[in-house]
């Protein structure tokens, strides 16, 4: 152990001493280029499930890199065996991504900024999605919302229409309205926006799910199975509002539950920044 901690101080004092004393003008030219490579891959991955796959291969890297450093021959080995062969998995579970940024860059838009959400006001959202989803049951229309949480869903709101406004209840029962052309499909909800409408969803493979369950709930919970998100479902059969998250059904929602389980996803998140924003202010008063 003594002997591989020795040679990795080796070669970081090495890799340092080559760094600052041999380094040209070129090979900071590329250095700058593979920076902004891993850059626009991180842009590009954002938002999406590829972003916890592109992290879990740059942490086998790091280990495979720690690994050869400290001379752990047989690790080394399989992590390199893995790596080697994974690259063609690799192309295909980024080709989205990948046929996105060729796309981007012959448009020019690889680095294009984002814009922000607003502030919200976050009992208005719940009061306005808790009744939107009453009268959607009340008149039997069917609806699907999924709220995004920590895993992104860019990939999934490119499957629809992108709406980029307000949550509003009279926006969202308008989008899920019968006959017409936004109501078949998922609505997206990414913080206090509504995303994108008519959004195509992966069904569950599940094999013990009831019969009386459409093409609806196995969708809900599909995307509950491959993601955090929170996703709610009026059905256009019977109007019972239901749950899905990790996996996972809830059936037979009221008022109640359903204010309960949107103010966990924004009265919570906004009484936590209220709380980071009055803690930072004192900081502030403290240090003056």
């Amino acid at each position: 152990m003594v002997k591989s901690v020795t040679n990795l101080w080796q070669t970081m004092d090495a890799l340092t001493w080559n760094l600052f004393h041999r380094m040209n003008f070129a090979d900071l030219i590329d250095i700058l280029i593979v920076a902004l490579i891993i850059y626009a891959v991180l842009m590009l991955t954002k938002g999406t499930r590829g972003s916890a796959v592109f992290k879990g291969l740059l942490l086998l890297l790091v280990v495979v890199g720690v690994s050869n450093l400290l001379g752990l021959t047989a690790l080394n080995w399989l992590l390199m065996t893995v790596v080697n062969n994974g690259a063609v998995v690799l192309v295909i579970l980024f080709q989205p991504e990948l046929r996105k940024a060729l796309e981007q860059i012959g448009r020019g838009h690889l680095f294009e900024k984002k814009r922000h959400d607003t502030p919200d006001d976050s009992e208005r959202i719940v009061e306005e999605i808790t009744q939107c989803l009453m009268n959607l049951s009340r008149r039997r229309v069917g609806a699907l919302l999924v709220f995004e949480r920590k895993t992104g869903l860019k990939d999934v709101m490119e499957t629809g229409i992108a709406i980029d406004a307000d949550i509003s209840g009279a926006l969202l029962e308008n989008i899920f309205e019968p006959n017409t052309p936004l109501h078949d499909g998922a609505v997206v909800i990414r913080g206090t926006r509504v995303a994108a409408a008519a959004c195509i969803l992966t069904l569950t493979e599940g094999s013990g799910i009831s019969h009386d369950l459409g093409t609806r709930h196995r969708a809900a919970i599909g995307v509950s199975e491959t993601t955090d998100a929170t996703v709610l479902i009026v059905s256009e059969e019977t109007g019972i509002i239901s749950l899905a998250r990790g996996g996972k059904l809830v059936r037979h929602l009221d008022e109640k539950a359903l204010k309960d389980i949107l103010g966990k996803i924004y009265l919570m998140s906004g009484r936590s920044r209220i709380l980071t924003l009055r803690r930072n202010t004192k900081v502030k008063e403290a240090d003056k």
